[in-house]
């Protein structure tokens, strides 16, 4: 690379990779070899560190523990042009790290997904497998995804993605927090395809399909309360205003039939639903225009920075 060229911060975050970490950290190398290689360890209990300060990797400790907090550390602390995130357990082609750099710029994009194609019948669980694609159909439903693996752990980043991402997430629900800010700024985005293999052997995987699904779960849930409030508040005032009407009906049909309200508790269940359903609304209504507002200054602070070149 020439100095016109832009820097490149290359990430990696480990929890017990010592088995891999080495073959990682020397295949980007051998790829990009003016990158800078940064291993974020967190609270690994082999020589991850170790190994990976003897294959030239700037070693770097975070003690919170989740992915989540490791990459918040690290786009807070490490200045690059572009940043290449990529787990450490050697599943991933370095090889394809060259060609996310040139989407990024040819873009020029903010955000490049490697898409994984599996290289092995068991390179890519099949829990892994369907919930990943179940929670990337969950995603193109509210926010209009159009990404064929959200999941995916290998992206490439532009500076101004980085340093206006909020980070949020603690754990693997990072990747999804990812995809669901670039979608909601709006911002220039583009996926290409990699080979994914199986770990080594020895090497164990941190992933739990059931939990971290679930963790995936409750954040998209809660990203659509954040970020589509009018959406999320309406359909709760849809749902309370139809249970309303389900529990006023017999109560409604009696006075028509005798002048009598009998069951005046569910009358008064009824009318109460009915004034939530009206509240949700309302506050659906309120908390969508602030979302707009605080869209805009994000906007406006990702226009701070310049786009990759």
């Amino acid at each position: 690379m020439d100095s016109a060229d832009p820097t490149i911060a290359i990430l990696v975050p480990c929890y017990n990779e010592a088995v891999a970490i080495q073959s990682v950290i020397e295949g980007f190398r051998s790829q990009l070899p003016s990158a800078v290689i940064y291993v974020y360890d967190n609270n690994s209990t082999d020589d991850t560190c170790r190994l990976a300060a003897e294959a030239g990797a700037v070693v770097r400790r975070e003690t919170r523990q989740g992915k989540g907090h490791v990459l918040r550390r690290m786009f807070a602390d490490i200045e690059a042009d572009i940043y290449i995130i990529v787990d450490g357990d050697d599943t991933y082609d370095p090889a394809s790290a060259p060609a996310l750099v040139a989407a990024l710029r040819a873009g020029p994009l903010d955000l490049v997904n490697a898409v994984r194609v599996e290289n092995g019948d068991t390179a890519y669980r099949l829990g892994h497998r369907f919930g990943n694609h179940m929670l990337t159909r969950l995603v193109t439903r509210f926010f209009g995804s159009s990404s064929r693996d959200m999941l995916s752990g290998y992206k490439a980043m532009s500076r101004r993605f980085v340093k206006t991402f909020p980070a949020l997430s603690t754990g693997f629900e990072i990747e999804t927090e990812l995809l669901v800010h670039a979608l909601e700024m709006s911002l220039p985005l583009g996926e290409i395809e990699t080979r994914y293999r199986e770990r080594p052997a020895g090497s164990l995987s941190k992933l739990r399909t059931v939990q971290d699904g679930m963790r995936i779960l409750k954040l998209i849930v809660k990203l659509v309360k954040e970020e589509r409030p009018l959406l999320f508040f309406s359909l709760l005032a849809a749902i309370l205003a139809l249970l309303s009407l389900a529990a006023a009906a017999p109560v409604v049909l009696e006075y028509v039939e005798t002048g009598l309200v009998t069951r005046l508790p569910t009358a008064v269940l009824a009318t109460g639903m009915m004034l939530s359903a009206i509240i949700a609304l309302f506050s659906g209504m309120i908390l969508d225009t602030v979302t707009r507002g605080r869209r805009e200054l994000k906007r406006l602070h990702y226009l701070r920075y310049a786009p990759v070149r």
